[in-house]
């Protein structure tokens, strides 16, 4: 195993926990981080990214990748990062399986359905509803809410796209329950955790919009980066099938973003003269990037997907409806309370804003699947379009 570098996050030196726990019933000799990675893994709501939109609406299709699965890419390519990297890999796992716990179903159109909402009550978004599921919603433990995680993966998850100077309602409250310093960086492992997750869909995603009929390969041809790839597998491959080829160049592009990670970290590292964790939050800049060069290129292919596969007429049919099916669900029990399971009601608060907020959570936590049946159920009849 790679020696741990000076700069990467120590369990021996984690900042604790918000709850005090017993130390004499260990159960099993892991460390703080492992813990973390095992709470994540055995909760609830990460069982539930099983079922939830991650590119496809409830998708049919047995191959088509969800939440779970793409997690669980962005924890492989995650780990690899950072083992060669000398970061402490067990923190990086965790951060990347935990990331979309906090969508709602649907993906981003649900998400913005809830915005919609909550205007009235300070709206709605899935990082900081994952703070909000983590140290709140989630109750496996007698004791205490939440799974009760190290303030080194809260504060992971809570500014791995960086400082958050203008925090909403939720990931406000998870700041004031256990202070994550959300003016400063997070520490390598979790900004490696963001840029694993967007070099996961950027190129899993191309190889479910060819599956699905979306996107061509003549399509993608018109971006550098997958032009570029595909060429070399095609030279190193000349007499095998089209089809036959796809896998590699996803491979390709996946180990071109890596390796640029790997090396533009690593010159960041060495010229900002950092020696110790705590010198990563206080450095002024995220430290785990890509080159100015693929930082380019990958807008290139966000843009790309953007306009050819996120928004696509059909993709665009499914958010309209999953929006008509979220936003129907919230009204429906925000007018009759009589119609949420009891094990919520019970706890619905009678004033706002936590009333609404209270709705949202239990609509935020649906599969998609679950979504769609209990709107049929409390709702009516529902023409879902293709694309579901």
């Amino acid at each position: 195993m790679t020696q741990s570098a000076p700069w990467a996050s120590d369990p021996e030196r984690s900042r604790g926990r918000l709850h005090a726990e017993q130390t004499g019933s260990v159960r099993g000799p892991r460390n703080a981080f492992q813990r973390d990675r095992d709470r994540i893994i055995h909760s609830i709501s990460f069982r539930r990214l099983r079922h939830k939109t991650q590119v496809f609406m409830a998708p049919d299709g047995d191959h088509f990748r969800v939440r779970l699965t793409h997690s669980l890419e962005v924890a492989q390519i995650g780990r690899t990062v950072a083992r060669i990297l000398g970061l402490n890999e067990d923190l990086t796992e965790a951060l990347c399986l935990a990331h979309d716990i906090g969508h709602p179903p649907f993906g981003h159109a649900g998400e913005d359905a809830l915005k919609a909402a909550l205007m009235g009550v300070g709206g709605f978004d899935h990082n900081g509803h994952t703070l909000r599921t983590l140290i709140e919603i989630e109750r496996p433990y007698p004791l205490w809410n939440g799974l009760n995680l190290t303030w080194e993966t809260l504060e992971g998850l809570a500014k791995h796209n960086g400082p958050v100077r203008h925090p909403g309602w939720a990931l406000r409250a998870a700041d004031a329950t256990f202070p994550l310093d959300l003016t400063s960086f997070a520490s390598l492992e979790a900004q490696v955790a963001a840029i694993a997750d967007d070099i996961a869909y950027d190129n899993h995603d191309i190889d479910d919009g060819l599956r699905a009929g979306l996107l061509t390969l003549d399509q993608l041809m018109a971006v550098p980066i997958v032009a570029r790839n595909w060429d070399a597998a095609r030279a190193r491959f000349p007499d095998v099938a089209e089809r036959r080829l796809l896998g590699e160049l996803v491979r390709g592009q996946i180990g071109e973003m890596v390796n640029d990670l790997i090396g533009e970290t690593r010159a960041r590292i060495a010229a900002s003269g950092i020696d110790r964790v705590d010198d990563v939050r206080a450095a002024g800049q995220c430290l785990a990037a890509f080159s100015p060069a693929m930082r380019e290129e990958e807008r290139d292919l966000k843009r790309f997907m953007y306009a050819n596969l996120y928004h696509h007429p059909r993709q665009m049919a499914a958010a309209n409806a999953a929006h008509g099916i979220v936003t129907g669900l919230f009204a429906a029990y925000r007018d009759d309370a009589t119609l949420i399971p009891a094990e919520w009601r019970d706890r619905l608060p009678a004033g706002e804003p936590d009333r609404s907020r209270h709705i949202a959570d239990f609509i935020a936590g649906m599969t998609d699947r679950y979504a769609v049946a209990r709107y049929r159920e409390v709702v009516g009849p529902i023409d879902l379009p293709e694309g579901f």
